[in-house]
This record gives structure tokens, sequence and C-alpha cells, in this order.
């Protein structure tokens, strides 16, 4: 088999495993960044565990899905950033246009609080991943030109705020991830991971509901506005 038929193969094997909707309920799920049992998977794709076991065991030969076990039970999250970035991409070509409209209020309320903010992977998304991502261009601290870039005021100010940086990993510093609410791109990479932990780690946002949905605390707003200029009514 030549290279091009190998790669050709390869892609192949890869749609196959996302070409399933009890998969894709997984990978979407996962998008939160926080490891689930398998018994938690089934019950929020709504298939049976054994179902769901033979699912998850092809997402892992895949290379989609890491687990551990621990104890009875079995943990999965998603392998890496490359994998997240993979469902996420995928996942702004069809929404919202190809999504069906909530059925309960109950949905329409959980649709809404993810559009706000929420989780993607490891960074923010959403109206607060967005309206962050343009404070941080409008004040210099970002560019989108070429490219996200964080610039030298940029790393000065995570400094500033004392949020630390990785620049040893191997993934970008900064990387633009299309948001499929907003349609345009807000912060990913080791800056947009590090600016999202340390929101949740000191209580600027917190995590609601069992979906990915984040909301900005008043603390957080405080901050917010003091660091980026962002005023309340852009984080709600």
């Amino acid at each position: 088999m030549t290279t091009k038929d190998t790669r050709a193969a390869a892609l192949a094997a890869l749609a196959s495993l996302v070409a399933d909707e009890t998969r894709a309920a997984c990978l979407l799920a996962l998008l939160d960044g926080r490891a689930w049992t398998a018994g938690e998977l089934a019950r929020h794709a709504g298939v049976a565990p054994s179902t769901l076991s033979e699912h998850l065991g092809k997402l892992v030969a895949g290379g989609l899905l890491a687990q551990e076990r621990q104890g009875r039970h079995r943990y999965v999250r998603l392998a890496d950033a490359r994998v997240a970035q993979l469902v996420e991409d995928l996942a702004a070509q069809v929404t919202p246009a190809g999504t069906a409209r909530p059925r309960t209020l109950r949905e329409s309320s959980a649709g809404s609080a993810m559009a706000r903010g929420r989780t993607c992977y490891d960074h923010l998304a959403g109206r607060l991943g967005i309206a962050i991502t343009d404070a941080l261009t409008e004040r210099g601290l970002l560019r989108q030109d070429t490219g996200f870039a964080l610039t030298d005021a940029g790393l000065r100010w995570y400094g500033t705020a004392g949020i630390p940086l990785d620049r040893s990993a191997r993934r970008p510093l900064a990387r633009a991830c299309l948001d499929w609410t907003e349609r345009r791109p807000h912060l990913a990479g080791s800056a947009g991971a590090a600016l999202c932990r340390h929101a949740l780690d000191a209580g600027w946002c917190v995590r609601i509901g069992s979906e990915r949905a984040v909301r900005v605390t008043p603390s957080g707003a405080r901050a917010l506005n003091e660091l980026l200029g962002l005023e309340r009514e852009a984080l709600c």
C-alpha cells in the first residue's frame, strides 16, 4: 500500500469513529475536560452500559480517548488537546444550524447557559470566551492579524494577573479555536488553558449544571473589569 493509500485509510478509519451518534455524544460530553465513568457516559448517551463499553473500546483503540481504572470504576477522557480541537472544529460545522430546536424549557435553559459561557476542553468559550479574547486583543495583549499570538505586553499581563504560563509545553502558546455558537475564534492553546484554569481555581467562574456551562461570579466580574475593562453586561 502506498503512503497516499495509507493516509487515506487512516483518515477513513478516523472518520468512521466519529460517524456514530453514540460515540459523537460521548466525545462532545468529554469536551468539558474532565474524566467520566463509563456509567455516566452511558446515561448521558441513553444507551445500555454494555453497548457503551463497546463504543468506548473503539474510541480508545482509535486513540481518541484515554482510559484509567480506579477501583471498580473505569474512567475515560479525551486523549489530548489535539482530539478536543478536532471535535470542537467538527461541531462548529454543524451547530447551530444542524441542531434541533430545544424540546423543553430545561433544554432551552441549558443551551442558553452553554452559549453564555462554557469550557471547551481546557479553555473558555461562548460569549464569555469571545469577550475575553476581544478584550485581550483591544488592549494589545493578543494579536489576531497573523494567527493568534501573545504580545510582549500580553506575556507581562499574565504575570501581573498572577496567571502562570507553561511556555515549555509542546502545544502552541496561543491558538485560535472556532467558537461553534459565536462563529468567531476564541483563545485556546496554553494561554487559553492557563486563563481558564485560573478563572476556575480563583473562583472567577463556577461550573453550573452537568454540562460544560460556567458562569462568572461577582468576584470574577470585578477581577475581569479591573484586569481587562470588561463590564458585567458583557459577561452575562
